[in-house]
């Protein structure tokens, strides 16, 4: 699905020898990589902190304990989505409540909001998925509206925006969080997250709470967990990072000429973008009609890497089950999970491969059932 290889060998020079220099500095835990990484990010999102962290999952669960709400407190998210922007509500003792997507975006559908608010909920967390920004005027809206705050689960979005590029996603609600898996737009060598801010007392909380709860070496103001983001993997991303643009750009390069390659071809649904934002193509999902799983069989026997994100929806999983009810409406969802398939998408793709891979796509729509 990515071609990391690929997109080493461009930049192979600069990325060896800043993780050389951290070999040489021996600066492997925080020290000055990771806070040049911390202020290069802070700059190009236009926030005014960015606490860097272990992992994707680790910044969601730092930005909820940063909340500090009871336990049993609602969050409201979208029951489409990986698991760890779930199960971190749960392990903090909070209670997830799921609404149904938006059947164009994936996203949340911020229409839908304000029926699933409680006397008890204390938060949303939109998912800016695949790599196109949630409708965020919206869900601001209703956040204000019923004294809500908003933690953004930005981890496939980075570097889109929604009403104009100035308001990058991950920084339009109270806090932001960040994944930088190695497959991610804009990835590490190994696991490694952030979380954002502009709020200076939620900034200190989260980075106490990264920590192990100090801010001074063996004292300690509260529990929390060690969560950081070493010396190499910060270097790494901080060269990555004044490319980002141009992946951005040759990813939606990629996702153009896909779309003129198979926008007119029956049963496939390209996807959608909506007027007041962009999109970063974290990944290039189609939806099918039918045949989504025979299409899948096809490609992988022509040797086509291809993903299904996500083919059951977290509200229908055992663990998960118990927080929604009879009366909980997520048909949009389930349906979507039946139809979704992710083609390749990464910064190394050539007209070559994109014509090869949608013809295979073609002949796979083609086969007898």
């Amino acid at each position: 699905m990515v071609d990391l290889g690929g997109q080493y060998k461009r930049i192979k020079e600069e990325i060896d020898t800043a993780m050389q220099d951290v070999v040489d500095d021996t600066a492997f835990i925080k020290g000055k990589y990771v806070s040049a990484f911390r202020d290069s990010l802070s700059e190009y999102l236009g926030v005014k902190h960015v606490i860097p962290c272990g992992n994707g999952t680790d910044a969601i669960q730092l930005a909820l304990m940063a909340m500090e709400y009871e336990k049993g407190s609602e969050v409201i998210t979208t029951p489409f989505t990986f698991v760890a922007t779930v199960e971190v509500i749960c392990l903090l003792g909070l209670k997830p409540v799921f609404v149904d997507i938006d059947p164009r975006t994936f996203n949340i559908d911020a229409e839908k909001l304000q029926q699933a608010i409680t006397p008890r909920t204390k938060c949303i967390i939109p998912v800016h998925l695949f790599g196109q920004c949630c409708d965020m005027g919206s869900i601001v809206e209703v956040a204000t509206k019923n004294g809500l705050d908003i933690v953004e689960d930005n981890a496939q979005a980075i570097g889109a925006w929604y009403g104009n590029s100035d308001r990058k996603a991950g920084t339009i609600g109270q806090i932001g969080t960040l994944s930088f898996f190695p497959s991610k737009n804009l990835g590490c060598y190994g696991d490694g997250g952030a979380v954002m801010t502009n709020d200076d007392e939620l900034a200190y909380k989260i980075e106490l709470y990264a920590n192990h709860g100090s801010m001074k070496k063996y004292y300690y103001e509260s529990v929390g967990i060690n969560s950081r983001l070493d010396g190499l993997q910060a270097a790494i991303l901080d060269v990555k990072l004044k490319y980002l643009d141009d992946y951005i750009l040759r990813r939606q390069k990629a996702a153009k000429r896909y779309n003129e390659l198979l926008s007119e071809v029956e049963g496939i649904i390209c996807p959608h973008i909506a007027n007041d934002r962009n999109h970063v193509f974290h990944q290039y999902t189609i939806k099918l009609e039918s045949g989504r799983d025979e299409l899948k069989s096809y490609l992988s026997g022509q040797g086509i890497p291809c993903a299904i994100y996500y083919p059951e929806p977290l509200h229908t999983q055992t663990v998960y089950q118990n927080y929604v009810t009879l009366e909980t409406d997520l048909r949009i969802t389930e349906r979507v999970c039946q139809q979704v398939i992710s083609l390749p998408m990464h910064t190394e793709l050539t007209e070559e491969m994109l014509v090869h891979i949608t013809d295979a796509v073609k002949a796979g729509i083609a086969q007898p059932a």
